[in-house]
């Protein structure tokens, strides 16, 4: 009787299409160990430090150097850290910019007629509030598209600044203490810095923790699912509009503190910016949703690229080149991010 021949187990044979997604998988995988996927702008930024202190260490290795970036950004910062609310919740706020230098030619107007300037601050900032009303009124009872409605709103403020100072910047009759608002420092750190960190903290508990926060982002995401799930859209909208524009009041009057002038032009020139660092903080952090700590990345990450670039004389156009080409790049990392989540 012959003996059985024994069977031998067979390992099963993976398909090429089968093995090119493993090594996909473990692709991804070894992404996310290293946290590329969410902190990439913190390895970009690193690598920034790095190649500029290499290249220029006695210029950009420096505490000065380390002040000026966090004091000149930390308007920006305040001015993205608002433009985060009505982007969350779907919404474009052009005017936000405008907004800022609108609040800074009348805190500094006020105070030149020889009135309180602490009045003048909250005057200012009431402005702000009060255009981010007529933003909401335009965009939510008129339904005019908030890119349109804003950028008009961009525009009557630039004419209501040049108005006020007849195109001339305000540079007599401004309190010293006003001017300490936005030059004193805290440690060696301005103090600008320490009001886009209160800022930074308080919005990204709204948004984190705060059932306002997820309505925000519910809008943001599917505002047809959210209505039918109850969540007032339209206040949303509206409230996201008042609250960005009112950060923009309080972002110009720092700025014109800061500054110790009211220039007419100075708000426009913070908008791209601002911009490129929200979409760009879109892929950091949570990728795919607007939020505080990706935005702050941001916008240090661009700082540091620009200064760098400036202390290698680079010419001063390239500012501009630069923010363009992030925004550019943010928005498709972000659209690309959202269609993943």
């Amino acid at each position: 009787m012959n003996a059985s021949t024994p069977a031998v187990a067979q390992e099963p044979v993976l398909s090429l299409e089968e093995d090119a997604a493993a090594e996909k998988g473990t692709r991804k995988l070894r992404v996310r160990g290293l946290g590329l996927d969410r902190f990439s702008g913190l390895y970009v930024w690193a690598g920034l430090i790095v190649l500029f202190g290499i290249w220029m260490p006695e210029l950009f290795l420096t505490s000065s150097n380390a002040r000026i970036i966090a004091g000149d950004e930390a308007i920006t910062a305040i001015l993205a850290l608002g433009l985060v609310i009505p982007l969350a919740a779907g919404v474009f706020d052009l005017s936000i910019a405008a907004t800022m230098g609108f609040a800074a030619v009348l805190v500094t107007w006020y105070q030149s007629h020889g009135h309180n300037p602490f009045v003048g601050v909250v005057l200012a900032i009431l402005a702000g509030t009060l255009v981010g009303v007529i933003n909401g009124f335009v965009v939510v009872k008129l339904r005019v598209d908030s890119f349109i409605a804003t950028l008009g709103m961009s525009s009557v403020l630039a004419a209501g600044a040049y108005w006020v100072t007849n195109g001339q910047q305000i540079v007599t009759g401004i309190s010293p203490d006003f001017v300490k608002f936005g030059t004193a420092q805290w440690f060696d750190i301005p103090v600008p810095v320490y009001y886009m960190v209160v800022l930074g903290g308080l919005l990204w508990l709204f948004l984190e923790f705060r059932p306002g926060g997820r309505y925000l982002y519910a809008v943001g995401g599917n505002p047809q699912a959210a209505r039918l799930a109850g969540v007032r859209v339209d206040r949303i909208v509206w409230g996201s509009m008042v609250a960005s524009a009112t950060i923009a009041g309080f972002a110009g009057v720092v700025l014109a503190a800061k500054l110790g002038t009211g220039n007419p032009t100075s708000g426009p020139a913070y908008l791209l910016p601002a911009f490129s660092a929200v979409f760009l903080g879109a892929t950091q952090i949570k990728a795919g949703r607007m939020n505080v700590l990706g935005t702050l990345i941001a916008i240090y990450l661009l700082a540091t690229g620009i200064k760098g670039l400036q202390l290698a004389g680079a010419p001063v156009f390239l500012n501009d080149l630069f923010n363009g080409l992030a925004l550019i790049l943010a928005v498709a990392l972000s659209a690309r991010s959202k269609r993943k989540v």
